[in-house]
């Protein structure tokens, strides 16, 4: 009995076993064919505006500061230095005194002089007086003596005016016992300690004195671009930016003062020269500097970050996304780039957008997804 019981249940479930493998295959042949349609990924990207801008249009360089004067202050007499008057460094406006020399020899000289002249004066009084005796004597005095007296006249009156011009030069002589400076600026390193004898005819200055109100800068361009900066600068000085030599940082802003008049052959380039007020001492003489001159402003251009630019063997491209936000490429050309910005003379138009980051994994039509590029991101990628 219980053996018939057994049979009964492996029965039963061998016929579900059996009823469950048929309706499952029912429902996988119901489904065969079927498959989930699941699309291809959005890209990632960084996306930008095509922009219509006024493009100012630089021209770069390295120049070298330089004062816009620079002084070596030298002795004009002999003599033992009594007195340094100024520190190294030191900011000195014109007349200020830098070192004195012993005057005393020269104050000597001076005061021969001035006595010669006395002398000389006292002669010729008494010589007028001789003169005027002469006359009235009239008949009674020779011709001859009479003009020998005015002779006499002549020549002191002649020696006096040398007298005075000795005068005029010893005063002088004591006058460059102080030596001062002939322009303001900044004093260089002393040259001279007091105690020291100096010399007219040597040829170590006291020190050196550059003018950094205003201040020079010099830099060259290159001579093609001559006519362009000739015509422009006829017009009105020329704005010319100094930067730091990474061109990371804008020292001071100036203006172009002179092109020279011949162009050096070896290297092709004409050397200008801008003036800065320099009123915060940002540039230095001897300090090398990064240098844009501003030629002219391109009015309304279509203007990209330079990033949007791609290249390859048919030339530039840029990848626009489109309202379906697909991929969509243009060939493009490039007028000008500067400054992380590019100049676009064909192939987009403003208000597009343009990819400016992520390219390497898109492809004409990809399906993209966007987004905006601060300027600091679109300067890095």
């Amino acid at each position: 009995m219980i053996r018939s019981s057994s049979l009964l249940v492996w029965g039963l479930s061998i016929v579900i076993v059996a009823g469950g493998g048929y309706f499952g295959w029912q429902h996988y042949q119901a489904n065969k064919g079927k498959t989930v349609s699941v699309g291809p990924p959005s890209i990632p990207v960084s996306v930008a505006k095509v922009e219509k801008a006024d493009f100012p249009l630089f021209l770069t360089g390295l120049g070298t500061v330089q004062g816009f004067n620079t002084v070596q202050v030298r002795t004009r007499v002999d003599g033992h230095i009594d007195k340094v008057a100024f520190t190294e460094g030191q900011l000195v406006k014109p007349g200020d005194l830098l070192v004195e020399i012993d005057p005393r020899p020269y104050q000597a000289t001076l005061d021969q002089a001035v006595a010669k002249k006395a002398q000389d004066e006292a002669n010729l009084a008494n010589t007028n007086l001789d003169l005027q005796r002469y006359i009235k004597l009239g008949q009674f005095a020779t011709r001859q003596q009479t003009d020998t007296q005015r002779s006499m006249v002549a020549q002191l009156t002649a020696q006096i005016a040398a007298d005075q011009a000795a005068i005029d030069n010893a005063r002088t002589q004591l006058d460059y016992t102080q030596v001062k400076t002939p322009i303001g600026g900044v004093a260089g390193l002393r040259q001279v300690d007091i105690g020291n004898i100096v010399n007219a005819s040597g040829s170590t200055p006291v020190v050196t004195v550059a003018q950094i109100e205003p201040i020079a800068v010099i830099f060259t361009a290159p001579e093609d671009e001559l006519p362009e900066i000739n015509k422009a600068q006829s017009v009105a000085p020329l704005k010319v930016l100094a930067l730091t030599t990474d061109g990371s940082r804008t020292l001071a802003e100036g203006k172009l003062f002179v092109i020279n008049n011949q162009v050096d052959t070896t290297s092709g380039t004409v050397r200008l020269k801008a003036v800065f007020e320099n009123k915060d001492h940002a540039l230095w003489p001897g300090q090398s500097v990064s240098t844009r001159l501003l030629v002219r402003t391109i009015k309304d251009a279509v203007v990209v970050p330079d990033v949007a630019v791609q290249r390859s063997t048919d030339g530039l491209y840029a990848y626009t996304v489109d309202a379906a936000n697909k991929a969509e490429l243009h060939l493009i050309k490039v007028a000008y780039s500067i400054d992380g910005r590019s100049v676009i003379s064909e192939g987009l138009d403003p208000g597009q957008t343009v990819i400016t980051g992520g390219q390497f994994k898109v492809q004409r039509g990809s399906l993209v997804a966007a987004s905006s590029a601060t300027p600091d991101k679109v300067q890095s990628e």
